[in-house]
């Protein structure tokens, strides 16, 4: 259960990773490293940046810290602009890859990290050319490693989407060499350029191909950044963005 930081946290993380208070104080210790992005946000950060975490039982990494909205969310996925191919290997899903300031990967395994103690809220924002844009929220909790990071979504917590993945209550990840979606005849990570978590190939891949413009082809539209039931399943989004907190902020004093 997260609880309320130390004193020694508050003191020594109100500045993103690498810019302390006062050279005076100690570099802090792992254990006083914050668990995510919301045990930050209690402790008096309200500037987005990337800051090091330590979740229970993980050596500490960077995360990016969206504090724009209320209670400090940890971003796990960005998409805005195509300067990171996200058409890569189960390791490299696994270990995260990209630029925490720009479009990026977290990891499989740093967000099992994240999320491992309790339910979790997925927050996920769509954006299209029109400038028009879309939210939804899940409460879920990720597997481990040995069951291909399977995303359980334990039940919409606002927005109207869902079925876009919600179809399957139970979703393994996918890559192109590691095929693990429900369509026996189909990889869909290789089919659609990018890891997912694929029931059928196509309901959404926010990791799919980032197109600058619209093709005018359909059978390359279909490689894009979509999320069926909102804009359909040929149109490619222009920019994404995944970000998780804990669940039941309310019941906390």
């Amino acid at each position: 259960k997260k609880g309320h930081p130390s004193l020694a946290l508050c003191l020594n993380l109100l500045r993103p990773w690498g810019m302390w208070l006062s050279p005076q104080l100690p570099f802090p210790s792992p254990a006083e490293l914050p668990e995510d992005c919301h045990q930050l946000f209690l402790a008096g950060q309200q500037s987005s940046g990337i800051f090091q975490v330590q979740p229970a039982g993980s050596q500490p990494f960077k995360v990016y810290c969206d504090m724009t909205a209320e209670g400090g969310w940890t971003v796990i996925q960005r998409r805005m602009d195509g300067s990171v191919d996200f058409d890569q290997l189960w390791d490299a899903y696994k270990n995260g890859f990209g630029d925490l300031r720009g479009d990026f990967w977290l990891g499989l395994e740093k967000i099992h990290r994240l999320v491992q103690e309790g339910k979790y809220n997925l927050m996920i924002e769509l954006e299209d050319w029109e400038g028009n844009s879309q939210v939804v929220q899940f409460v879920f909790s990720l597997g481990g490693e040995n069951t291909a990071y399977t995303l359980n979504l334990l039940g919409p917590l606002s927005g109207e989407l869902e079925n876009a993945i919600g179809e399957f209550r139970q979703l393994p990840f996918s890559t192109r060499d590691r095929d693990h979606d429900l369509k026996a005849d189909t990889n869909c990570a290789k089919h659609l350029s990018g890891g997912w978590w694929f029931s059928t190939c196509g309901h959404a891949n926010l990791n799919g191909k980032y197109f600058r413009s619209i093709p005018r082809q359909r059978h390359e539209r279909k490689q894009g950044i979509f999320w069926k039931t909102w804009k359909g399943r040929y149109y490619p989004l222009k920019s994404t963005i995944m970000k998780i907190q804990p669940a039941a902020l309310e019941a906390e004093p």
